[in-house]
């Protein structure tokens, strides 16, 4: 990718999500000198000038400016958002919405009639280019644009198109999943220590193995059942392990718990 060929390109919102575009973003060849990165508080905006070396202008500014839009902003601020940029937008402008629940349909009520919208759901491994993004077209959106999208995110993780009806789900499953991670690591650390081992043995016991394991199921390409019977011996410690945890429900709970993301993500849809 040339300077003069690369698309000027602005992430509006440079919080964590933000900052990790900007980031994947340069390490996959965008010239720092076609990036901005806006914010509305000064001293972030100062913050990602001298860590990235980018410019930070306003997002009015910024958007007026760019060839493609990230909207990399809270779902309750883009309303008002699209309300400020819309009137300096580039006709031609590709405008990217990164925020959980919010439809093209929406940015694209926000915005001039025509804009091409693509709806993306990333999630927070895109810190260390392992990312899962999804993409879906609007109504304005070519193959072209969801091309030209795809491009930018594969440097940073894996992409998949999907309808725009199933964005919800994947909001629940992969937008929230690393969550859901955090939350079993945390638990089984908390089981190491209960069983006398020192905190930092149990997480790196744990850690690996998470790591180890998911490295497995999407190396090997085997269903996961069949890779949790390879490790569940006939009445070992596996199994007697896997027996409490369905007495317990926990397999109830976690389609529950996603059922429940999915529908805040509706919510979130309607205001």
């Amino acid at each position: 990718m040339t300077a003069q060929a690369a698309p000027v390109i602005a992430v509006l919102g440079v919080g964590k999500l933000g900052e990790a575009l900007v980031s994947g973003l340069l390490r996959a060849g965008q010239p720092v000198d076609r990036l901005l990165g806006a914010e509305r508080h000064p001293e972030r905006a100062k913050e990602i000038a001298e860590r990235y070396g980018v410019r930070t202008p306003d997002p009015v500014e910024a958007a007026a400016e760019a060839d493609v839009v990230l909207l990399a902003v809270k779902p309750q601020d883009m309303r008002a958002l699209l309300g400020e940029i819309a009137g300096g937008l580039r006709p031609d402008a590709l405008v990217v919405s990164m925020a959980a629940g919010i439809t093209t349909a929406v940015v694209e009520a926000g915005l001039p009639e025509g804009t091409a919208v693509v709806r993306v759901m990333t999630n927070t491994p895109v810190f260390v280019d392992e990312a899962m993004s999804a993409v879906s077209p609007g109504s304005h959106a070519s193959v072209a644009h969801l091309e030209q999208v795809e491009a930018m995110l594969r440097p940073v993780g894996k992409v998949v198109r999907v309808p725009e009806s199933q964005q919800d789900a994947v909001t629940a499953l992969s937008g929230s999943g690393p969550a859901y991670f955090f939350f079993l690591v945390e638990a089984m650390i908390d089981a190491g220590i209960l069983l006398g081992l020192p905190r930092s043995v149990a997480s790196e016991l744990i850690t690996q193995t998470l790591v180890g394991s998911a490295k497995m199921l999407r190396d090997s390409g085997e269903h996961p059942v069949l890779l949790r019977e390879a490790v569940t011996s006939p009445g070992g410690t596996t199994i007697a392990a896997i027996r409490t945890m369905e007495d317990h429900g926990v397999r109830a709970a976690m389609l529950h718990a996603i059922e429940a993301a999915r529908d805040r993500s509706r919510q979130l849809a309607e205001g």
